[in-house]
């Protein structure tokens, strides 16, 4: 049996493939590029369980000649335009729903039509936008985010379930909490990078790092975001249908600077005044 892996050559993608191939999946990665020589390298000790696909999303007939090529049970759905920003999403409006959105349905359909066992639905903390910050955020609170990008990642939370229920699937949807980790690079296919990876690749060019935001996030290593979805996409029975997937502890500004500034002294912060 094999799992399908969308998205699987990006930065949290990648670590999925890598994660489920360690413990025994056969994974088709389905990406719209090619896999770059960074990805083979960090699945290299796997590759024997890899399968790499190229393929869009949102051409049906790409994704059925895959399906139709493995046996495949699972699918796990994490191909995603990030477009968090507002200029982001006033230049790519219909891009952000055609890929978050439509992209989505595609790979219900392929699901309906393969059989499957089990789609799990890779989501996002941004489903929380403009709820109050009370420490810990359920995953059955309600919901009503504003933005383009966290309103398609709820609006395909919501998809996928139905699709599941009308086709005789299970569904889950994981909900991310800000990740950061290795593979996250610049590739031309990912919208923004995190803070921490914009910080470091400041510090490693030794360039003064910008003024940072000012709040606190729960940042989670990518690689354990990874395990918590094939814990998830694994289990025997699901008694939920969404889980968040994060650290459990915020992190401040004041907490990234002071880390910052632990491990290079001569790191150097810009002023609000100067930029």
């Amino acid at each position: 049996m094999a799992t399908i892996v969308t998205g699987g050559t990006g930065f949290v993608g990648s670590n999925i493939v890598r994660r489920l191939a360690e413990q025994g999946h056969q994974v088709v990665s389905i990406d719209l590029v090619e896999p770059d020589d960074m990805v083979l390298r960090y699945v290299a000790p796997w590759s024997s369980h890899v399968t790499w696909a190229q393929a869009d999303i949102l051409e049906p007939a790409s994704l059925e000649v895959i399906g139709a090529s493995h046996d495949v049970d699972k699918i796990v759905h994490a191909a995603v335009f990030t477009g968090i920003r507002e200029d982001i999403e006033r230049k790519d409006s219909r891009r952000i729903i055609d890929i978050n959105v439509s992209g989505t349905a595609n790979m219900l359909e392929l699901a309906s039509k393969l059989s499957i066992e089990r789609f799990l639905y890779v989501s996002s903390g941004a489903v929380y936008e403009g709820l109050e910050d009370t420490g810990i955020l359920r995953e059955d609170l309600p919901l009503n985010p504003r933005g383009l990008y966290n309103s398609t990642k709820l609006a395909s939370e919501h998809i996928t379930h139905r699709y599941g229920e009308l086709h005789g699937f299970d569904t889950v949807a994981t909900r991310l909490s800000s990740p950061f980790g290795p593979m996250e690079r610049v590739t031309g296919h990912r919208a923004v990078m995190s803070m921490l990876q914009q910080v470091t690749r400041y510090a490693i060019r030794n360039e003064s790092i910008p003024p940072l935001p000012i709040g606190s996030w729960d940042f989670t290593y990518v690689l354990d975001i990874a395990a918590g979805i094939q814990t998830v996409l694994d289990a025997p029975k699901l008694s939920y249908r969404e889980y968040n997937l994060g650290r459990g502890a915020s992190v401040s500004t004041d907490d990234i600077v002071s880390a910052m500034r632990d491990a290079d002294p001569v790191v150097t912060f810009q002023e609000q005044s100067d930029v």
